[in-house]
């Protein structure tokens, strides 16, 4: 069952609450998306790091309910 685009956004929130975040769905299908998100949490992490950070706050939902999620990530 494909994740909405808002539960992705909460979920990211959550847990990195400073964060702003888009989310776009690229194929109108609610399971391919890209986010490009930006934290402070994320500065001086590596581009490694900063993505695990962004798939552990989507709680075991990838490759679940959320079948694939292009991520961009910046530093504040």
């Amino acid at each position: 069952m494909p994740i909405p685009l808002e539960e992705i956004k909460k979920l990211i929130l959550e847990s990195i609450p400073d964060a702003s975040v888009e989310i776009k769905d690229l194929m109108g299908d609610s399971n391919h998306y890209e986010a490009k998100i930006r934290s402070s949490k994320f500065n001086n992490l590596s581009k490694i790091d900063q993505h695990k950070l962004v798939y552990k706050s989507l709680k075991g939902k990838m490759g679940n309910e959320l079948h694939a999620l292009s991520i961009i990530t910046e530093g504040k």
